[in-house]
């Protein structure tokens, strides 16, 4: 049990490549679809996902609600008193977006510090995580949130932003919040619904819910609000071999997500009566691994609303790596088809386990020498989910698979401009 004291040819060069041209391209999204925050792993720094969503609270205020999660694995602990600790900082500034740029500056900062204490010295390599949950009344408008940790014992700080709106409850425009997504583990010692930060989540989340805001209801005629769960047909295949011929365009391996091929979930309707700013949820069962969107959308054509929260059902550890099946899978880049689909056909975890085990020490020789190889291939895996991960898990994709065979690269450069010469904002 974790105690929380709150207080006040050259392969690398191929790799390079290719993480300086991901880093570098600009993705067109839609504001109006929320997808979480993406891991950006860093190593030897804090591990931190985080994300920031505006409400009207209880009283009708407007609030940030801001959460995160801080990998207890990724910190830095020294020995007190026979048990683990660890030390981190956290800041949080908020800025009113609708200010000048020259006259922007912080209408809210708060600090934070805690200790985790630990008498387990295999919490280095934890990732369970420390669930951060604050609530900041704040003025209607648009703010962007900057969230940094730092980890007193390495010195080390890693900081994100996100951007939040929230509408103004005083007027007579209709609106509609951003998504608050939740998820509850049932099978964990004390269920309770932990907020997702990111796109991904865990199979191991047997419930989903989904809350968001519509305010300032003020027609004479009833609002009707739907929602819809939808699939996305999408690629879950890994990596292709090198010497593989590029995929048809028209291939879902080549499209990677068709959104144009979709398959309702669940759908339902809200109709609402009453005035002010209305709190609505809708929960769903555990979904089977693949690529969802969860959207919200008024019947009003004048004055249509649209909101959405896309993500991704994964493994049930992602991004680590703990059962025997999870360990098995990423196998595929050291096996043949034949060899691979034998392994994945064993059902039985103790033995398929036994199995990965007979595999590793029968093509290295030497048991100790295989503990070794063994556990830098599934450190490599796993930095491959955190760094790659995207509507596929981050070992499935080219560049998790390179990472993979042939380690980090020696030196990644990012780039201001993207692969076409145009500035990122």
């Amino acid at each position: 049990m974790i105690k929380i004291r709150p207080q006040n040819f050259n392969i690398n060069l191929i790799l390079i490549f290719v993480l300086v041209f991901l880093a570098s391209c600009a993705r067109q999204s839609n504001p109006d679809i929320g997808r979480g925050s993406t891991y950006q792993f860093v190593e030897g720094y804090p591990e931190l996902r985080f994300s920031t969503v505006g409400f009207i609270n209880e009283q009708g205020i407007p609030t940030l609600n801001i959460t995160a999660s801080i990998v207890y694995g990724s910190l830095i602990y020294k020995e007190v008193d026979s048990e683990q600790q660890a030390n981190i900082g956290i800041e949080i500034r908020i800025v009113d977006m609708s200010e000048s740029k020259e006259n922007r500056s912080p209408v809210e900062t708060k600090q934070y510090s805690y200790t985790f204490s630990q008498d387990d010295t295999n919490i280095i390599n934890s990732q369970d995580s420390f669930d951060f949950q604050e609530q900041i009344e704040v003025s209607p408008g648009s703010y962007k949130i900057y969230f940094t940790v730092t980890d007193q014992h390495s010195g080390k700080t890693i900081a994100r932003t996100a951007t939040s709106s929230i509408p103004d409850p005083n007027n007579n425009e209709l609106a509609l919040t951003e998504i608050r997504m939740l998820g509850k583990d049932m099978d964990a010692s004390s269920p309770e619904w932990i907020p997702i930060n990111t796109y991904d989540v865990t199979s191991a989340i047997d419930s989903l819910r989904f809350i968001f805001q519509v305010t300032n209801n003020k027609s004479e005629e009833p609002l009707s609000i739907s929602s819809e769960l939808v699939r996305f047909r999408s690629d879950s295949s890994i990596a292709r071999p090198m010497h593989f011929n590029n995929y048809s365009p028209s291939s879902i391996t080549y499209k990677g997500v068709d959104y144009s091929e979709e398959t309702i979930i669940q759908e339902r309707q809200r109709q609402l009566l009453q005035e002010g700013s209305v709190l609505i949820e809708f929960r769903f069962a555990k979904q089977p691994r693949g690529n969802y969107r969860f959207r919200v959308q008024s019947d009003k054509e004048e004055t249509q609303l649209f909101k959405a929260r896309d993500f991704g059902v994964k493994s049930k550890n992602y991004p680590a790596l703990k059962t025997a099946r999870e360990l098995a899978r990423p196998l595929a880049y050291l096996m043949n088809d034949k060899e691979h689909d034998a392994l994945m056909s064993i059902s039985n975890s103790d033995s398929l386990k036994k199995e990965i085990d007979r595999f590793w020490l029968k093509n290295i020789g030497n048991q100790n020498k295989a503990v070794n190889v063994l556990k830098m291939y599934y450190e490599r895996v796993e930095a491959a989910n955190k760094q790659f991960s995207s509507f596929k898990e981050g070992w499935k994709t080219d560049t998790g698979m390179i990472y993979i065979l042939f380690g980090p690269p020696w030196q990644v450069e990012k780039s201001e401009t993207n692969a076409m010469g145009l500035h990122l904002q």
